[in-house]
């Protein structure tokens, strides 16, 4: 066996592996009434306007590329994460999340009309939901005004939590669960919502007492709290309540139906345990200056791509049935990182020292991720692409060829071309 091919087999790519895409079929449970009511038109006519040759992963990339366009803009007008910026920039934020999450419904629709339905769109859907969890969220830390501080690091993390979980619950119970009240859904409307205010009114709002904007409540209430002061514990207590125990239910629901054990799952929330606790130790240190000097959203983008090799590892072990990744090598440098700015608290390290070491050691770090990330992802892709005989991001001409055949036959019959009513992804 070559060089190429032990990697492979590593990487969960192995020909045993890839044959389960086969017969892989999505599935998913989507609750949210707006998703049901509302929006499933909306994107039912929005397909409508992309043209049959244009790829389903294409179009989950370009709704990224709306993300990775606010994230240059963030960095050009509110680099501080407080501003305040000129109100187009909040209002831009607000349509490139808007239209990201559009891109993200409708392109399981888009390759249910092309006949291109496979196991890699998930994996390349997901995957990119995985990177998009702290940048999405970095708009929004930028949009409310909370700065490079504390409180805007854990605004930008805390969405890695119930992706993990989510992509956890799907890997067992190999469907994804959306409920009433969801994050990809609701919380997005929300955060565009906050986005337009914030375009409006100006960030300043969200760190204003509430009583100062509803005048009427100072009878009633007698305290000077923002929406700011009740941020934290309102996103951390909607993870812990509405998130998690669904998580852990439909889990143990799914083992006990297979009469299988369910406390030996808990070992397989290590990755995300060691990622929080790690971000927590080094953003947390005394002698980091990563919030004081700025380098939230270099430390940011490195978690996304920590995060997302981490998530898309889980996400492409349950497509090809393999057994649950408890790690990935990217989380090394994170723990060596959260072991160096706390140095001093153990006489190991010279303050001074620490601080100008961590900022080149982030940068390395970014640069490592990045390469592992790019290198893993490529051989991923390129090894399903040649098992399935498709493309990642184009049609064949072969394909397009049948797909505008099949247009002109529809076309003659009167019916629409429209293959797209169904589940949200297909």
């Amino acid at each position: 066996m070559t060089t190429s091919s032990n990697t492979a087999a590593h990487e969960c790519v192995s020909e045993e592996a890839l044959a389960h895409l086969k017969t892989y079929k999505y599935s998913s449970v989507d609750k949210s009434l707006i998703s049901r009511y509302i929006l499933k038109h909306y994107w039912n006519t929005f397909v409508e306007v992309l043209p049959l040759w244009v790829a389903p992963n294409m179009v989950t990339l370009l709704g990224f590329f709306f993300i990775i366009g606010n994230v240059g803009i963030l960095e050009l007008y509110i680099p501080d994460f407080v501003g305040p910026a000129p109100s187009w920039v909040y209002y831009s934020f607000a349509f490139g999340l808007w239209m990201y999450s559009t891109m993200d419904n409708v392109d399981g629709k888009q390759a249910r009309r092309t006949g291109t339905s496979s196991g890699l769109g998930e994996l390349f859907d997901h995957g990119i939901d995985s990177l998009n969890c702290t940048l999405a969220s970095m708009l929004e830390v930028a949009a409310m005004g909370y700065g490079s501080t504390k409180t805007g690091a854990f605004t930008c993390l805390i969405p890695c939590l119930p992706m993990f979980f989510s992509t956890w619950e799907t890997y067992h119970t190999h469907t994804l669960y959306l409920g009433y009240f969801n994050g990809p859904t609701e919380g997005l409307i929300l955060a565009c919502t906050f986005m337009v205010l914030s375009g409006y009114y100006g960030p300043s709002i969200w760190s204003t007492p509430i009583v100062e904007h509803i005048p009427s409540l100072s009878a009633y209430l007698d305290f000077d709290l923002s929406f700011r002061d009740l941020w934290v514990p309102i996103l951390f207590g909607a993870f812990l309540i509405a998130h998690l125990p669904a998580c852990v239910l439909n889990v143990a629901r799914a083992r006990r139906a297979q009469n299988l054990p369910v406390l030996p799952l808990l070992l397989e929330w290590t990755p995300v345990i060691i990622f929080s606790l790690c971000c927590t130790a080094w953003l947390g240190s005394p002698y980091s200056t990563i919030l004081s000097s700025n380098h939230l959203v270099l430390f940011c983008c490195t978690m996304s791509l920590v995060f997302g090799r981490m998530t898309t590892k889980i996400i492409l072990a349950h497509l090809t049935r393999q057994p649950f990744p408890y790690w990935t090598v990217m989380l090394t440098p994170l723990i060596g990182g959260a072991v160096l700015v706390n140095l001093p608290y153990i006489g190991l390290g010279i303050p001074s020292v620490v601080e100008n070491v961590e900022t080149w050691y982030l940068r390395g770090y970014f640069v490592f991720a990045a390469i592992v990330y790019v290198r893993w992802a490529t051989l991923v892709i390129n090894s399903i692409c040649a098992y399935l005989g498709i493309n990642c991001l184009t049609i064949p001409a072969k394909k397009q060829a049948e797909i505008r055949e099949k247009e002109k036959v529809e076309w003659a019959n009167g019916s629409s071309t429209n293959g797209a009513a169904g589940t949200k992804k297909d």
